[in-house]
């Protein structure tokens, strides 16, 4: 036998062994494999996530709290065990680094105030997730938390979340802020952040990789680009975090601001921290990628201020129907039949009050001669009134899709939202047992086509700590939009913060394959 002919028949057995990986050791065994009809959707096997710096506050307390759900559990036959671990991203001492809070009321109560902080250790975990279908949380103090990155592998992979919620009790800072840890991506849309004189917004980005990154930020104003060289060619280390206030950006003090977030090189985690020195604060996501109908749910129904923020991409304007989807049914809210946005520029709308004692969700969808443009688009919303208000903000989401989870929900305060612009839609919601002890619940809810339904979610049974909520859309229903709704209120003021639940990503399409050795002949 020659050479050339022990060549070929290495290579059909290689070639053998990787076209039939997918099938023996995919999880989910038979139900996982690909056929002739399209790619099988399977497990994903790693996750990453990062949570910003939280606070800049002495007063500031941080809990973590970390969550996957039980089910499609990659290599879980395989006995393997995974992880699922979140780390300091460790600040770099920088220009851009913010200085610390000056409001003379945070003082530390445990009168640490003035001593130097010991440097966050990269190595030790923050936080550790030990199994799926039981969260973990975490709690840090003070001004000194840093931000984390993290990965989970294995059965902690598929539909790992993480939420970072921040209590601030006075001072100008004073509010809930929370936001879900999100994955690194390098592209990233934030319409509703501002330079306006009350307020101070910082972009944090976030480098979970062993290499620097450079990203870029744009302004967009009512006016169009704002010209910024200063936000051109940001570096952000290795496994660093960096916070850019915005007002450093430009000399512009504007309302209402769209920020764009890219990279030239390597990926980062962003979110914006808006801040209101009359409203209080909370961090603003990153709205879902640009496209002609965008969906915002869950508006409360005490809300006392809704402004619209809508910026649209491309190179024609977009016309825009304005539709508010209450308990019975949608309507269109006054003034608002059509509304205009020109390319290039952010448009800005005062809906006031407008739930008006109904939770809501705005949709968004071009004018029957409106064109495709491609549209991102928040809202901010206030709750109380005087100097107990406070603030929320509520970014265009894309669906739930098959699953999505809010990791951290306490005994009281929660509120799930859910929005069906099209068709009904049915919804499985499960409360995990308790970070300390309890035991899951479950219930099954159906929302009316273009209607929300806000609900009390369930609590686990003998609830001990802090739980998870997981929205699953079940087999039969149309698209379903969703939000949690955080209520922790403190002194008067309706503290609170609202999260969208866009699908977790944790399956992945994988193309089917088949052996074929013809591609072997000569």
């Amino acid at each position: 036998m020659n050479r050339s002919t022990l060549s070929l028949i290495a290579a059909a057995v290689a070639l053998a062994a990787v076209t039939g990986f997918a099938a023996v050791t995919a999880p989910g065994g038979d139900s996982a494999k690909a056929d002739a009809k399209g790619p099988a959707r399977l497990p994903v096997e790693r996750s990453s996530l990062l949570c910003p710096a939280p606070s800049l506050s002495d007063l500031a307390e941080t809990t973590y709290t970390a969550y996957t759900p039980k089910g499609g559990d990659a290599g879980a036959k395989a006995g393997a065990a995974g992880s699922a671990v979140l780390k300091p991203a460790v600040t770099p001492l920088t220009d851009g680094t913010p200085a610390k809070s000056t409001d003379k009321s945070d003082k530390d109560k445990k009168g640490k105030k003035g001593k130097t902080p010991e440097k966050p250790d990269p190595n030790k975990a923050v936080i550790t997730l030990k199994e799926p279908g039981k969260p973990a949380s975490a709690t840090a103090d003070g001004s000194d938390a840093p931000a984390l990155a993290g990965s989970a592998d294995g059965p902690l992979a598929p539909g790992w979340a993480a939420q970072q919620t921040t209590v601030v009790s006075a001072g100008d800072t004073r509010a809930v802020l929370g936001t879900r840890c999100t994955e690194p991506d390098t592209d990233f849309w934030f319409p509703g952040a501002s330079t306006a004189k009350t307020r101070q917004d910082y972009v944090h980005l976030t480098n979970p990789d062993d290499t620097a990154a450079v990203a870029d930020i744009e302004l967009f104003g009512k006016d169009g680009a704002i010209k910024s060289e200063v936000g051109e060619g940001i570096t952000v280390p290795a496994k660093s975090s960096v916070p850019v206030l915005l007002s450093t950006l430009t000399s512009a003090a504007t309302d209402d601001l769209t920020v764009h977030v890219t990279t030239r090189s390597g990926r980062v985690g962003a979110v914006v921290q808006a801040s209101d020195a009359k409203a209080g604060a909370d961090w603003l996501a990153a709205s879902a990628d640009p496209a002609a109908s965008q969906v915002i749910p869950g508006i409360p129904g005490d809300a006392t201020d809704v402004r619209l923020v809508v910026y649209a991409k491309g190179a024609d304007d977009a016309d825009l129907k304005v539709r508010l989807a209450g308990a019975s049914g949608s309507f269109t809210p006054a003034g608002l039949d059509t509304v205009h946005v020109k390319s290039g520029m952010t448009a800005s709308f005062d809906l006031k009050n407008v739930t008006r004692g109904e939770a809501g969700s705005l949709l968004l969808a071009p004018t029957s001669d409106g064109g495709k443009t491609p549209i991102v688009a928040a809202l901010r919303v206030v709750r109380g009134t005087g100097d107990k208000q406070e603030t929320a903000y509520i970014p265009a989401t894309a669906a739930v899709g098959d699953r999505s989870t809010a990791a951290d929900n306490r005994v009281k305060g929660s509120t799930l939202a859910f929005t069906a612009p099209t068709a009904a839609a049915t919804v499985k919601v499960t409360a995990s047992p308790g970070t300390e002890g309890g035991e899951l619940q479950t219930k099954t809810y159906t929302v009316k086509a273009g209607t929300t339904l806000a609900v009390e979610p369930p609590v686990p049974s003998g609830l001990k700590g802090s739980y998870a909520l997981t929205v699953e859309t079940q087999p039969g229903s149309g698209p379903v939009y969703a939000s949690r709704t955080l209520a922790l209120p403190q002194d008067g003021i309706p503290m609170f913060t609202v999260q969208t639940l866009p699908d977790d990503k944790g399956t992945v399409a994988v193309p089917a394959a088949q052996q074929d050795l013809s591609v072997l002949d000569d």
